[in-house]
Parts: structure tokens; C-alpha cells; sequence
């Protein structure tokens, strides 16, 4: 089973949190991309954009934060984190 955890987080406060579980026969990426396409399903957000720090970011910790500079539309938070806690 593969699972995502996502939370959003202002002035250090958690704001909103769920977790996307995926048990398809798919690759690590498509899996990330497809929890993350939830997340933002869920929370109503716009899709982040993948940097270059946020891609090594989450190669190196399977966590990464993307903060405004991630996003095309303005936030109303300080980040969104997401975080790979189950893999097959």
C-alpha cells in the first residue's frame, strides 16, 4: 500500500491534513502525482508547480513543502507538505 500524507500549515499552525492511499500496481511517480492531484481535489487548491529544489527536496526526504512560489494562483497559507509515510 502506498500512502500520502498532506497538511497545510500557517504561522506554524496545521491548518487541514489528509491521506491519500493507493494500492494500484503503478510506478513511485505516478502515484505521486496521482495522491497529489487528490490533495488538491480535496483542499481546493490549484496543482503546485515541481521545482527544482522542490524535486530534490523530495528525491533526498520523500517530503517536500511547496510554498507560494509553487503555486500559479495566490495562497492563503504558508505551505502545503506532503509526505510519502507507506510504500510498497
Amino acid at each position: 500500500m502506498f500512502r500520502l500524507w498532506a497538511r497545510i500549515f500557517k504561522d506554524g499552525h496545521l491548518l487541514k491534513d489528509t491521506c491519500i492511499e493507493d494500492g494500484r500496481k503503478d510506478t513511485r511517480t505516478h502515484k505521486v502525482f496521482h495522491a497529489l492531484d487528490e490533495v488538491c481535489c480535496q483542499f481546493d487548491l490549484g496543482r503546485p508547480i515541481w521545482l527544482d529544489k522542490t524535486i530534490s527536496d523530495f528525491k533526498r526526504h520523500s517530503k517536500v513543502r511547496f510554498t507560494e512560489d509553487n503555486f500559479i494562483e495566490g495562497i492563503d497559507f504558508d505551505y502545503l507538505e506532503i509526505q510519502i509515510i507507506e510504500e510498497d
